[in-house]
């Protein structure tokens, strides 16, 4: 899978610009506040419709525009699709692909696939479990960009629900429709995770093994208070079942507390590390080796289920890296087309084209 051009209008910094990446390694190069994470950014937004900064679409609008536009082609295997985007500041979107207008917009998601590597990654391993789930639940969606709507349907059913626990209403037969709702949508999340972390988790434990040459083991571990276990052979309606009789056992606390006490927004995904909890018993070093065998995983298993590599956004890793990591890292990452942004190209030990950021061009050399 590769971008064969991107063009921007009032995106962040850009007012204007066309780019054809190489099919290959990009090296961009700029010095900080240039817009290189903008750039990966919006290559980011066509393939999740969301900011990897965790930014709203109103925040993607320039300051001197109304509207921003994203606009690509990508080539995937034999096909090629033309994906436009046009983002409100005052709120809403509008999506085409081949110039046909998409009545939903999450319709967009599966045509560019990609993983990104981001100084930040490291809140997946240090930080709380919310993190770890957010990281479950955006690589479902580029394994299966369907998992995108249930999600959105567990996380309205939930603040439904807690909605009206917070009205102190007693009526059973009323929370037992948000309890359904949630119920159901919930289980399809536990499904798609279990898949999820079937899908990288020998992968996780290989690539560990070559960045950080070591025998350490990795291991997944999903703590959960409602028989969520993670099973990759659990179906979403039997996990929807478990949920309910969960959320039926615990109507009593919900209603004291006011808020839902149990379901997949309470889980705890950890990584181990020989048998311990990498939040605490392993050094800086070692969770920051943790969480690219995480991106790693992640990309040769959507590279497994759509047999072809996605995108590689690399936003300015390198300069956070010693120079062992540095090297493993990149002997570890696949071919794959890759771009790569730094404020000093003597970080970066691949070999690509260069492209330098200034004044909100692009220019090659």
């Amino acid at each position: 899978m590769r971008l064969d051009w991107l063009t921007l209008a009032g995106f962040r910094s850009y007012g204007r610009l066309e780019w054809q990446p190489d099919p290959g390694v990009n090296v961009i190069v700029g010095r900080n506040g240039a817009g290189k994470t903008n750039l990966l950014e919006a290559v980011g937004y066509l393939g999740s419709l969301r900011s990897f900064r965790g930014a709203p679409d109103h925040a993607l609008v320039g300051f001197d525009f109304e509207r921003a536009y994203i606009r690509g082609q990508v080539t995937s295997g034999p096909s090629e699709a033309l994906i436009e985007l046009e983002l409100r500041g005052r709120g809403g979107r509008q999506a085409r692909i081949n110039t046909q207008r998409l009545a939903r917009t999450s319709d967009l998601l599966g045509h560019v696939r990609f993983v990104t590597f981001l100084p930040e990654d490291l809140d997946i391993i240090k930080r709380g479990p919310g993190y770890r789930r957010d990281f479950l639940d955006a690589t479902a969606v580029q394994l299966w960009p369907g998992s995108h709507l249930d999600q959105a349907d567990f996380e309205r059913a939930l603040r439904q629900r807690n909605a009206f626990l917070k009205q102190n209403d007693r009526d059973d037969v009323t929370l037992g429709v948000w309890d359904e709702r949630m119920a159901h949508a919930g289980g399809k999340v536990m499904a798609r995770r279990a898949r999820t972390v079937d899908a990288i988790r020998d992968h996780v434990s290989s690539v560990h093994a070559d960045i950080s040459a070591s025998d350490a083991a990795v291991e997944f571990d999903y703590l959960s208070g409602w028989k969520g276990e993670l099973d990759a052979r659990v179906s979403p309606a039997e996990f929807a079942q478990r949920l309910s009789e969960a959320l039926s056992e615990s109507r009593r606390r919900d209603r004291e507390r006011r808020v839902t006490t149990v379901g997949p927004h309470r889980d705890e995904p950890i990584l181990l590390l020989d048998g311990h909890d990498s939040r605490f018993h392993a050094s800086q070093g070692e969770q920051r080796t943790l969480t690219l065998s995480l991106r790693v995983a992640s990309h040769r298993a959507i590279t497994d289920l759509i047999d072809r590599p996605p995108i590689l956004l690399l936003d300015d890793v390198y300069s956070e890296l010693d120079p062992k990591r540095s090297a493993a890292l990149t002997l570890a990452l696949p071919e794959a087309q890759t771009l790569v942004t730094t404020a000093d190209p003597s970080d970066v030990p691949l070999e690509g084209v260069p492209w330098g950021i200034t004044g909100g061009e692009v220019v090659r050399g």
